[in-house]
This record gives structure tokens, sequence and C-alpha cells, in this order.
């Protein structure tokens, strides 16, 4: 005998772990391992820089480290 709960998640679509677990082994077999370890370290770096950026410890970062950002202009002696 069905509860009312168990039909209204089933009315609301509520994805259990099966389900998830198809669309995990279909989007792998779309895009591959590569990509997705790519997509995920960009997408991890786009964040980080995020975070910097609204620290403000990108430009105190690049002032001790001596690296240029990209644009800036090199001094020439």
């Amino acid at each position: 005998m069905k509860t009312a709960l168990s039909n209204y998640k089933r009315q609301q679509g509520f994805l259990s772990i099966q389900h998830l677990l198809v669309v995990l082994v279909i989007v792998v077999l779309i895009f591959g391992t590569s990509k997705l370890k790519n997509i995920g370290k960009d997408l991890g770096g786009a964040v980080k820089g995020f975070k910097d950026g609204m620290n403000g410890t990108d430009d105190e970062k690049s002032k001790e480290t001596g690296k240029t950002i990209e644009g800036e202009a090199n001094k020439k002696d």
C-alpha cells in the first residue's frame, strides 16, 4: 500500500540515487573523464579568482611575488 508522501514525492519529480547514477554515467560517456576534469579545474580556478578578487588579495599577491598581471607594462631600465 502506497503512502500519500511517496505519491507526493513521485509527483514532484524527486530523483532517486539510481536516477542520478544513470545521469552521471550518460554525462561521462558524452564528455569523457578528461574533459570533466578540465571543466572542474577551470570552475575551481574561477571561483578562487572571484573570492580573491572580492577579498582584494589579488593585487597584494602579485606585488609580493613579483609576477606581472596581464595588461601591466614592464619597466625597462
